[in-house]
């Protein structure tokens, strides 16, 4: 598609606290950069949101741009992983790597795609000690008892991302003022390593990386010294990615480290802010033990990424049957390929800076509008769903597949479901009428209705 013709992406600028036409660097090469886990525990609803936010929008992305970079990192040193693996008497490159691979899983499981890059924090130390060794001779870091620096008072716009000045960062908050810092909002670049503690080996002795060093250092590396887009959650605009911008601007005499910063807003749970004091945490795998991937997704989808959200088992169980409605729609017709109708009212909220609720909303129009079709307009119309709810990463599945999802722990398994329905055939067979009414009632009982037609005999769970 070329540059004339092309749909106009708009998205929210945390920087410039507007909404801005999307002007990308290189439109044959969009480069966006969204910070991943620390993996020393199972992933939680929170962390699972940019994930599926940022993911419609690298599909987006792709719909509109020929190639789309899309890194998203992976953090394996910090001082929970050391902490947390030390207690389980565990190698750390083990224990990281365990909750890395389940981190894989969970995201997979909410349908979304693989980044095109997944950096490792520990495979970019070389390049980590390089800026840092910049920043000193540039004059906007320094030494100091094993410990490196950023002297933030050494960049003129310091705290420009998030608003606040060096006297509101620091008014009224319980810093601790190290001895090595000369000023209190000073931030680690490189800390030294104990005897027992990973480490590497560097100009000021062995030690390990601060963690916003790391995201600069790989955002650059495989993207570039400026990008397009750099997302995350709401919580990281300070300090994380305040500390970013100063690291990668400074290092690079004022270049900007990205021209769009996104932050997608704060999950509760049963109208609460989730919070480790309050203990309402819900882990991502304790979640799909009940329900499907997609449901995850679909709740998440459902509210604009800049809002609040809140997460209950109501709202989930809501999300649960409006996709067995559209799935619905979707089993009662014949299946197409999916085609993005880029003059279409989703698309085009898509590109209103995600306006993932109104394309939910035309999901459910062009089901209904699809199912009193007939012939190929209704071919036409489930073609538009299916292209949009791919670039939502919804409606994935076979719809027979679809019904046959368990609904609960401890529902009746497909192979015992399937070994029933082949009793009942015999009983048929056999004449045995009352033996196969029994079995019908009992699998109705368990929540599974079977329909039957000259095809043979289909199910789905109630």
């Amino acid at each position: 598609m070329s540059d004339t013709n092309r749909a106009e992406l708009v998205l929210y600028n945390t920087l410039s606290r507007g909404k801005n036409a999307f002007q990308p660097i290189d439109p044959n090469r969009i480069t966006m950069y969204v910070c991943g886990p620390t993996v020393y525990n199972r992933v939680h609803i929170g962390n699972a949101r940019p994930v599926v936010v940022f993911d419609t929008l690298y599909r987006v992305l792709q719909s509109l741009y020929p190639t789309v970079i899309y890194a998203r990192n992976i953090t394996d040193i910090d001082d929970k992983i050391m902490a947390t693996a030390a207690e389980l008497g565990e190698d750390i490159s083990t224990f990281s790597e365990r909750y890395a691979q389940a981190y894989f899983e969970d995201m997979a499981a909410l349908n979304n795609l693989e980044p095109t890059i997944t950096p490792y924090a520990t495979k970019h130390i070389p390049e980590m000690i390089s800026m840092t060794s910049l920043l000193i001779a540039k004059g906007h870091a320094y030494e100091s008892d094993g410990h490196v620096l950023f002297a933030v008072q050494s960049m003129e716009n310091y705290g420009q991302l998030s608003g606040r000045s060096l006297d509101d960062m620091l008014a009224g908050a319980r810093v601790e003022v190290a001895e090595y810092k000369r000023y209190a909002g000073d931030f680690v670049l490189w800390k030294p390593s104990s005897d027992e503690e990973p480490g590497w080996d560097s100009p000021w002795g062995r030690g390990r990386p601060g963690w916003h060093l790391e995201c600069s250092v790989m955002a650059e590396k495989h993207l570039g010294k400026t990008i397009d887009i750099h997302a995350g959650g709401q919580d990281l605009i300070f300090p994380h990615h305040e500390n970013e911008i100063a690291q990668s601007c400074c290092a690079h005499d004022g270049k900007p480290m990205a021209n769009v910063w996104m932050h997608n807003g704060f999950i509760n749970i049963d109208g609460e802010k989730m919070s480790k004091s309050l203990g309402n945490f819900r882990m991502v795998k304790d979640l799909l033990d009940h329900y499907p991937g997609e449901v995850l997704r679909f709740v998440i989808l459902s509210a604009h990424y800049r809002s609040e959200q809140s997460f209950s088992a109501e709202l989930l169980d809501s999300a649960w049957r409006s996709l067995d409605s559209l799935y619905g729609y979707l089993r009662s017709s014949k299946r197409a390929l999916p085609i993005v109708n880029k003059s279409g009212v989703g698309y085009k909220a898509l590109l209103d800076d995600l306006n993932t609720p109104m394309a939910v909303s035309e999901l459910h129009r062009l089901a209904k509008q699809m199912h009193s079709a007939v012939g190929a307009e209704q071919q036409s119309l489930s073609s538009e769903l299916l292209g949009l709810a791919e670039l939502m990463g919804l409606l994935q599945r076979d719809p027979e597949d679809w019904f046959t999802l368990a609904r609960g722990v401890g529902d009746i398994s497909k192979q015992d479901i399937e070994m029933l329905i082949a009793k009942r055939q015999q009983a048929k067979g056999d004449k045995d009428y009352s033996g196969a009414d029994q079995i019908r009632q009992s699998l109705l009982d368990q929540g599974v209705v079977l329909e039957d037609s000259r095809a043979g005999t289909q199910w789905r769970r109630s």
